[in-house]
């Protein structure tokens, strides 16, 4: 055995919770140890930033999805945009893909923030409020009731403005977008972007 293995297996007994395999992500069961809350990279990175040294251990998938670990038994919906719970559910189970505990590093799918005896399970509360922060953030106001995404047509209660169309400082119509069609939202004439998120995949400053 090394002196890196030496360290890393002392590290390991200090956890409360160790990924059991060492040599690749490995699907586990939410609802089990922990569960997760999941968060689309944008929302995400700018509730990380927001928790700061209050968040627990986060895991980055190599899409760049972030997920948290926090305590069974977190509500299964907290009706943010692009914002999940992972847990286990009465018909069926709930998989995420764990990373070894070494993998601290991307773009494979790692630890952003790596699991540590200090860093391990995040504060429900605190993680709703920084995601809820982010969400009105990034995608502004949540329009009420449900809205049709100019691509699918289908209703979604996660709509995203991508366009707003005004006369003499007057909005007259917002076109909205489900989370899966936001970035594909057509540059064909000019708009205003009140979406941040847009605003960044459009390369124009926020």
């Amino acid at each position: 055995m090394t002196s890196g293995e030496i360290v890393q297996t002392n590290a390991a007994c200090c956890l409360p919770w160790t990924p059991p395999n060492t040599e690749d992500v490995e699907a586990l069961p939410a609802g089990r140890w922990w569960d997760a809350v999941r968060a689309a990279p944008t929302v995400g990175e700018r509730a990380l930033e927001l928790l700061g040294d209050a968040t627990g251990a986060v895991i980055k998938d190599k899409n760049g999805t972030l997920y948290w670990l926090v305590a069974v038994g977190t509500e299964t919906s907290w009706h943010l945009r692009q914002v999940r719970v992972l847990t286990e559910l009465a018909d069926e189970s709930t998989y995420l893909g764990v990373p070894p505990v070494s993998w601290t590093e991307g773009p494979r799918t790692h630890w952003r923030v790596p699991l540590s005896a200090d860093h391990y399970l995040t504060d429900a509360g605190r993680l709703w409020g920084a995601l809820a922060e982010a969400d009105r953030a990034e995608y502004g106001r949540r329009p009420e009731g449900r809205q049709l995404c100019y691509r699918c047509k289908l209703p979604t209660d996660e709509a995203i403005p991508v366009d707003v169309e005004d006369s003499g400082g007057a909005v007259d119509r917002t076109t909205y977008a489900c989370p899966a069609h936001s970035p594909l939202y057509s540059k064909r004439r000019p708009r205003t972007l009140t979406s941040a998120a847009a605003a960044e995949h459009e390369g124009r400053p926020r």
